[in-house]
């Protein structure tokens, strides 16, 4: 499988960058007159050189006289440096992020671009993964959400109808137990990260919590000891100890080797991504696109309607250090651009934040996915704090082991959204 990085909670992401700086090139990332630099997780890819040139292209015919450098940092220490850079007020001009809490959490490092970017309001989606206070901060590049994929070949060989998932829990958790006595595991399940639990709570969110719970989580009102709430971490805590996952799934790590598991069949489900590893494009290299399902969240909680969790997924910002905010937000709209947009597309099969560009030869999967966007929802672990998410990653992971219980999990992380 090809490499690439994911841009949600954790990536991995190559450590070199050819032709455009490196890691090791990070001391010297101030701007100057008539050059911006650009620190990201992404221009390292095989598949950004494209992207790249299509918004070089198209910020040259602007600002001719300024030249671009892409430094491309390792996701494993990018928000390290990043906070670095911040704390001593230098870096780069034009940074990327993941949506939520992550540039959330920084917003008095950046310049709020919202009068930038009133043009491509319309034209793209996923803003308020990147907005605090009415305040834009960052164009989105993505769009990230977190269908369930399915194996119908697997479903074929347990005798279970593949052009019909179950709706409800309990019938899945019955069909899973077939799947189990055919060979094969439920859940594709990498929580090395504690990332698991993310696209866990965030996948099965709008249809264990009633649809006023939902909304107030994402307004910030989020009430932990809701027995909705404590409902989803036992069926995490559950599935465990039903052994529905892929064994190890603590010393599993999500990216790739949870992928890998489902693709390699071995899994029947995996909670994957819209973005450019675990998702439809990868799944399809291996499971055929006529293998490859995705199915809605079945329904835990009755009278719930299953909706895709789904927000902006990567984009850029700029620094408030930066000479000059309207070249850099121009630098961040040439980003985010028409033609760049879909060469992200084509090279790395991501469902990107232009809704003018055209997904329907991507498959029967991406026009799944493309269709729930309509009545998709935020997803629920993007509106917690990073700080948040990072507890409850290792929350998750005592919950798996049996070292914790439920009650202990949603006091611990009630604490700390409380916190702030």
């Amino acid at each position: 499988m090809r490499q690439r990085a994911i841009w949600s909670a954790v990536l991995v992401v190559s450590l070199a960058l050819a032709g455009c700086g490196s890691a090791s090139d990070s001391g010297a990332t101030t701007s100057s007159d008539g050059k911006l630099v650009v620190w990201d997780f992404k221009s390292g890819e095989a598949f950004a050189k494209s992207y790249l040139d299509k918004a070089k292209a198209d910020f040259k015919n602007k600002h001719p006289d300024v030249t671009v450098e892409f430094v491309a940092q390792p996701f494993d220490q990018y928000y390290t440096l990043l906070g670095a850079a911040i704390q001593s007020g230098k870096g780069p001009d034009v940074m990327m992020f993941n949506g939520g809490g992550q540039i959330r959490d920084r917003v008095d490092a950046l310049v709020p671009i919202t009068d930038y970017v009133a043009e491509d309001k319309q034209r793209l989606a996923g803003w308020d993964a990147f907005t605090k206070d009415g305040k834009i901060y960052g164009g989105p590049v993505t769009l990230q959400g977190y269908p369930i994929y399915y194996n119908k070949a697997i479903y074929e060989k347990a005798g279970l109808d593949p052009a019909s998932p179950a709706t409800t829990w309990d019938k899945f958790v019955a069909d899973c137990a077939t799947i189990a006595k055919a060979g094969a595991k439920c859940f594709a399940l990498g929580n090395k990260e504690g990332v698991g639990i993310q696209f866990w709570l965030s996948s099965l969110g709008s249809t264990t919590l009633t649809a006023q719970e939902y909304d107030a989580w994402i307004a910030g009102k989020r009430d932990w000891n809701s027995a909705n709430v404590k409902r989803i971490f036992q069926l995490w805590k559950d599935a465990g100890d039903r052994k529905m996952n892929s064994d190890g799934a603590n010393s599993t790590a999500m990216f790739n080797d949870s992928f890998a598991f489902f693709q390699s069949g071995k899994a029947a489900h995996v909670m994957g991504l819209m973005s450019d590893v675990g998702h439809w494009q990868d799944f399809n290299e291996f499971l055929t696109p006529e293998k490859l399902g995705v199915m809605k969240a079945p329904v835990v909680t009755a009278g719930t309607t299953p909706s895709l969790p789904y927000d902006g997924g990567i984009g850029y910002a700029v620094a408030k250090w930066t000479k000059d905010p309207k070249v850099a937000a121009d630098l961040v709209r040439s980003l985010t651009s028409t033609e760049a947009l879909n060469a992200f597309y084509s090279g790395a099969g991501a469902i990107v934040a232009d809704t003018t560009i055209d997904v329907s030869q991507a498959g029967p999967a991406a026009a799944t996915i493309v269709t729930e966007l309509k009545s998709g929802k935020p997803a629920l672990h993007v509106a917690l704090s990073s700080k948040t998410i990072d507890l409850m990653g290792r929350l998750s992971q005592q919950l798996l082991s049996g070292s914790i219980t439920v009650d202990e999990v949603v006091k611990q992380l009630a604490a700390s959204d409380q916190a702030g």
